[in-house]
């Protein structure tokens, strides 16, 4: 691994916090994520799947956890399960962890080879009356593959046919959405990585470039500090790309007087961040610009303060709702009429602001959280609103990561990214 992991007792309090939640006699298994083919022999750079390294902080395929807090024998209370390593993989792909190595990063002492897995977990059934699985009930998943874990799930059920089934993942949600001191570490050294990428990219920017070499240099900075790259698919939306939400294609130029949309930002040691910054190609705002800019900025100003402990998250964005409202106003964008004549279901702020502005973030971009649940002390949320205008050839938004904290406003981990319009102009034309 090139980044710096965090202690082993974080893990260890993980897993006995999890353990705390499940039924008497209950036995709960993670596996890792497969590694994906393309074609031939080629395949995607394995991701560890963000559950099990929550639980063990290990990043490695083929890996399982099982917890079991009410085995027989206090061994078998934490099991991990790692590829075993030979001379020919060494040659190949590397040394692959050592028990010893990876009780050090997980704090888990009884470590076994997974040839020896289905022996246990045969002995360990007879032992049990529930399996808990881990099924993804993230409230924005999609997911059309089979998972490693789906199969293990599937060939369980097949040979184990009695047992009552829990899930794993209600509990992860809670849990996860309430960080450690050492996670929070780790979400900020990925902010300040990306704002090394961010300062990188004011000088480099100006008419002419294209947006992919934008990305390019995102790429260099990050990757330099430690990084594996982008914590998600990186948008460079310029002029009016920046109105497709989820612009990925990165392949246009950019040109004079346009303006820069750009959500992205790095990972480290799997933990996410999530920036955008909105930025004129020839290094100053236009009038019309600039207000529109203010606009976003004061929403957001506006919406921080609202992250606070008991906040619900449905609320929250009635609320901002409200406040982006009137600065359309402001702008010309909406007149009284669209107001009087809107709806819950469609507010008349949806035409100009059609996505949420904030969601949970930390191992995952989109990180696990119970939406209807009060917001606690130690959640990370995004926020970050927006302004989209097709008919001006621009769209804006603004977005930092910040941490609730259990009075006062929330720490906002990007503070020291360049924001107001004056620096950023400042900066451009150093």
């Amino acid at each position: 691994m090139r980044y710096h992991p965090i202690p082993a007792s974080v893990y260890k309090q993980n897993r006995t916090h999890f353990a705390a939640q499940l039924e008497s006699n209950s036995l709960a298994i993670f596996n890792s994520n497969d590694i994906y083919p393309i074609s031939a022999d080629s395949t995607l750079p394995f991701a560890q799947h963000r559950d099990i390294f929550y639980l063990s902080g290990i990043d490695q395929e083929e890996s399982i956890v099982i917890l079991f807090p009410d085995a027989y024998e206090a061994k078998h209370r934490e099991i991990l399960f790692l590829r075993e390593t030979n001379d020919h993989i060494a040659v190949w792909e590397g040394a692959k962890l050592t028990k010893k190595q990876a009780t050090e990063l997980s704090g888990i002492e009884t470590v076994y080879w997974l040839s020896e897995f289905e022996r246990l977990f045969q002995e360990l059934s007879t032992q049990c009356n529930r399996f808990y699985f881990n099924t993804n009930e993230h409230y924005r998943q999609s997911v059309e593959t089979q998972t490693r874990e789906d199969r293990f799930i599937a060939w369980c059920k097949k040979n184990y046919p009695a047992h009552l089934v829990g899930k794993s993942n209600p509990i992860l949600q809670k849990l996860r959405s309430v960080k450690a001191p050492e996670e929070i570490e780790q979400i900020q050294q990925a902010c300040d990585i990306t704002e090394k990428g961010f300062r990188r990219v004011l000088s480099f920017i100006q008419p002419g470039v294209w947006e992919y070499e934008i990305e390019a240099e995102y790429a260099h900075e990050f990757i330099r500090n430690r990084s594996k790259g982008f914590a998600y698919t990186p948008i460079i939306a310029s002029g009016n790309n920046a109105n497709v939400l989820h612009y990925t294609d990165n392949n246009q130029q950019c040109f004079p007087g346009d303006l820069v949309l750009m959500d992205v930002a790095a990972e480290y040691g799997n933990y996410s961040s999530d920036l955008t910054r909105t930025v004129p190609v020839s290094g100053k705002f236009t009038p019309r610009q600039k207000q529109v800019y203010e606009a976003v900025l004061r929403v957001k100003k506006e919406a921080t303060k609202m992250l606070l402990p008991g906040t619900i998250w449905k609320e929250y964005h009635i609320e901002v709702g409200k406040i982006m409202t009137s600065e359309l106003l402001q702008l010309g964008l909406l007149d009284k009429a669209d107001v009087q004549n809107e709806s819950d279901e469609k507010p008349a702020y949806k035409k100009f602001f059609m996505h949420g502005t904030s969601h949970h973030m930390g191992l995952d971009t989109h990180d696990y959280g119970l939406l209807h649940l009060p917001m606690e002390a130690n959640m990370v949320f995004t926020v970050e609103p927006g302004i989209y205008i097709p008919e001006e050839g621009f769209g804006l938004r603004l977005e930092d990561d910040v941490v609730i904290q259990s009075q006062g406003v929330p720490l906002n981990l990007m503070s020291s990214i360049p924001i107001e319009i004056e620096e950023i102009e400042t900066l451009m034309n150093a």
